[in-house]
């Protein structure tokens, strides 16, 4: 089976991990990696590297950065996306697309498939996000798709609602806990050493993804967390920095103004997966909005202070705690971190067997 993986940023990238290692052992799979989107800019990491230095080959790359952040960009960059793959499809000879998430750059891929008939896998799909116009774009993928891979049976039955049918809908976990699982996180020291933060330090790990519903609102959150955060003791900052969507650059400078006048504060472009899940797994607890406060942040289990309206639908584990974007309310919530169990057991996601179960569903198509 010739498969054509698509992967535009450091997030899905992550998730995909575990199950492109899987396709890359197993004879039966011809696996061609796509990549585009944020991986191929040096503003957002030059993520890319990270794929080389898995030893995976790249297939394709393809430009497709918007140039700002403003809406026009975003819409701009959606069109020139289709474009860019209409060529690409023209030519492909894959028997399958995979597609994960919600990014508007993956929905931009797969809608330029749909005219050439080209059968797609999505993962991730029937979840809710209310914040961002990323929950229309998930569904319209899920739409375009004829295999699902959901992380519960919740999201099943959403997608069933969706489509009017349960056919190709396979509740197989999170590929994200198959990572946990599996990988062998860095210890305290070993982070030290290659990120030169100190987690024997208490941190506080914090993402602020811009809310592309409201986004003209983005600019007072990120004023708002930073004024939280001033009035916070005891504990280091460590900022992974948001996606490229609308209004991010402003969240980036706020961020980066703060923490060159902060002796406490850190910002990381991208720690990488091991990098990125091995900082959780050490840090006191996680702010912000991101979607790995739901997923992997469920494994360990960690403290989520949830922010705002961005992942509003997600189902939300006893670890997760749901703020609104107040000082007040901020620190409340941090107060309240003294009082969490992590001793609790939480397996929404599976057991980290979903890379094995996603193949096995793909031999017996």
């Amino acid at each position: 089976m010739k498969i054509s993986v698509l992967t535009s940023s450091r997030a899905d990238y992550s998730i995909y991990l575990p199950l492109l290692k899987e396709l890359r052992q197993d004879d039966f799979f011809q696996l061609d990696l796509i990549v585009f989107g944020t991986h191929l800019s040096q503003e957002y990491g030059f993520t890319i590297q990270n794929i080389i230095n898995d030893n995976f080959s790249i297939s394709l790359k393809i430009e497709t950065m918007p140039l700002g952040d403003a809406a026009f960009d975003i819409s701009k960059s959606i069109g020139d996306t289709i474009t860019k793959f209409s060529e690409v499809w023209k030519n492909d000879k894959s028997n399958l697309i995979i597609a994960l998430g919600d990014r508007f750059e993956m929905f931009a891929a797969c809608i330029a498939a749909l005219p050439f008939g080209k059968k797609i896998a999505h993962i991730h799909g029937g979840e809710t996000t209310l914040g961002s116009i990323d929950d229309s774009l998930r569904h319209s993928i899920t739409l375009m798709s004829q295999i699902h891979f959901v992380t519960t049976d919740i999201y099943a039955k959403k997608i069933k609602e969706l489509k009017g049918s349960e056919d190709g809908i396979h509740d197989v976990g999170a590929l994200s806990i198959d990572n946990l699982k599996k990988l062998d996180l860095l210890t305290i020291e070993e982070f030290k050493e290659k990120f030169y933060i100190d987690l024997a330090i208490p941190t506080i790990l914090i993402t602020f993804h811009p809310e592309t519903v409201e986004f003209e609102k983005n600019g007072n959150h990120i004023r708002e967390i930073i004024n939280s955060l001033n009035s916070v003791e005891g504990f280091q900052f460590v900022f992974t920095m948001p996606n490229a969507d609308t209004m991010g650059k402003v969240i980036r400078e706020v961020i980066l103004d703060y923490v060159n006048t902060t002796a406490n504060a850190i910002a990381v472009e991208s720690f990488g997966t091991l990098g990125y899940l091995s900082c959780m797994k050490h840090c006191s607890f996680l702010l912000g909005n991101t979607s790995s406060g739901f997923v992997e942040a469920s494994f360990f289990p960690k403290y989520v202070i949830n922010l705002g309206e961005r992942q509003t639908g997600r189902i939300r584990t006893s670890n997760i705690k749901q703020c609104i974007i107040n000082k007040e309310s901020i620190l409340n919530a941090i107060n309240e971190y003294a009082q969490f169990d992590p001793t609790q057991k939480i397996d929404t996601y599976g057991e980290g067997n979903t890379a094995k179960k996603i193949v096995t569903v793909l031999k017996n198509i």
